[in-house]
């Protein structure tokens, strides 16, 4: 009898534990998308399931993706799921980190004229979760989720050599902004990003929500800036080598707060995150008490829409580059999932004016109408030609947007 009402009561709670879940999750379901349209609770639900869709076609491209007069666009490269960071190499091809395949690729370069990438190979398979990549002084650099390695690398041939070689180890990779960011400055020396474990907290590890800054021997290194929920791109303005990084803000707060934002990056600056958010949107939850670290908090360069999420950003320096873009850079802004009408979806541009202000356009467009979602940008890239690529991980391409100067 005893043994009978143990089993009784194990079930039982089982069975508890059971729809005490499906209650979470279906309270989680209905506080993010009970205000969203069916097409996009659909959208949504299977950029969260699994990550994305095949990639669209040629017609589907033409009638939908939008670009400024005096630009062309062309599906470049397809069939790279979890497409992200992109460098381009002297040769005119394209290195691509795929982090959920731990692939780094090699998109041959359109030698053959037909407007498409002429393949490609895989430069290193099996990594963790590998997301930065950057090229110097024939060295490939790769930030997996919990070091940065070095490979040398010929961009002429497109051939490594030898094995990867540690620099840094030892980062965390847990929570959820887990990929790294690597670029080598103007100044000879490697930078590192990397974002928070959470939405807001306190981090146990001070090198998260941060910007660091090694020498290329790593003998030095520093937290250059801190309070960065996730500068997962950054780059540097040619003008005067300023250090500019975009930050995906909180969530949780409503469809329209915070602004994501643009930050110019200071030596030893402190941009806010957890106590404050864009220019003065003050957190309810790690506000109250911090008010010292709230004033001491660097505003924003440019405020984004609250949740538009941009990531990779470049700073245009071809010579080639049409009137209006000689102080601009292009940011890939990769879409909300958790606004009501889901917003971002597409590449803009950024035009700093004479007075420091910044203005922001559209550049490459369309991405979500009301027949649903063919795309989610991520990075951007100008190759050694003047050629744009914009990498797409919920399709699984990369787009190549070329300028044709009238004649």
């Amino acid at each position: 009898m005893t043994k009978r009402l143990l089993r009784t009561t194990r079930w039982l709670v089982g069975i508890g534990l059971v729809l005490s879940l499906a209650a979470i999750v279906g309270f989680t379901w209905l506080f993010f998308l009970g205000g969203v349209a069916l097409s996009d609770r659909t959208m949504i639900w299977r950029m969260l399931r699994d990550g994305g869709i095949g990639p669209p076609s040629a017609e589907v491209v033409a009638r939908q993706l939008v670009v400024p007069q005096g630009f062309s666009l062309s599906l470049w490269a397809k069939d790279l799921p979890s497409a992200r960071l992109m460098v381009p190499t002297a040769a005119g091809d394209v290195i691509l980190s795929q982090p959920r395949g731990g692939l780094v690729a090699l998109l041959l370069a359109d030698r053959d004229g037909d407007g498409r990438s002429d393949g490609r190979r895989n430069l290193f398979e099996g990594l963790d979760r590998p997301n930065g990549v950057d090229l110097h002084d024939g060295w490939l650099y790769i930030a997996e989720t919990t070091s940065v390695s070095r490979v040398r690398f010929d961009e002429q041939s497109g051939a490594i050599s030898g094995k990867l070689e540690p620099l840094i180890t030892g980062l965390t990779g847990d929570g959820n902004h887990w990929r790294k960011t690597v670029r080598v400055g103007p100044d000879g020396r490697l930078y590192v990003g990397q974002g928070s474990t959470c939405n807001v907290c306190i981090e146990k590890d001070s090198r998260r929500a941060t910007i660091m800054r090694f020498d290329l021997d790593v003998s030095m290194s520093a937290i250059i800036a801190t309070g960065l929920r996730n500068p997962y791109g950054f780059d540097w303005a040619p003008w005067d080598e300023s250090l500019y990084a975009t930050e995906n803000s909180r969530d949780l707060l409503g469809d329209d707060s915070p602004p994501d934002e643009l930050n110019c990056i200071v030596n030893g600056g402190f941009y806010g995150w957890p106590f404050v958010h864009g220019r003065n949107v003050i957190d309810p939850e790690f506000g109250q008490g911090n008010e010292a670290r709230i004033v001491e908090a660097i505003a924003p360069a440019h405020e984004f829409r609250a949740h538009n999420a941009p990531l990779g950003i470049r700073f245009l320096i071809h010579p080639g580059r049409p009137a209006g873009f000689e102080r601009a850079a292009l940011v890939a802004l990769h879409g909300s999932w958790n606004r009501s009408e889901p917003d971002g979806y597409k590449v803009v541009s950024l035009h700093w004016n004479e007075d420091g202000s910044i203005e922001e356009r559209p550049f490459l467009n369309g991405f979500r109408n009301d027949t649903g979602l063919i795309g989610r940008p991520v990075d951007v890239a100008e190759g050694p030609d003047g050629s744009l690529y914009v990498s797409d991980d919920y399709a699984g391409v990369v787009y190549r947007v070329s300028y044709e100067p009238r004649r």
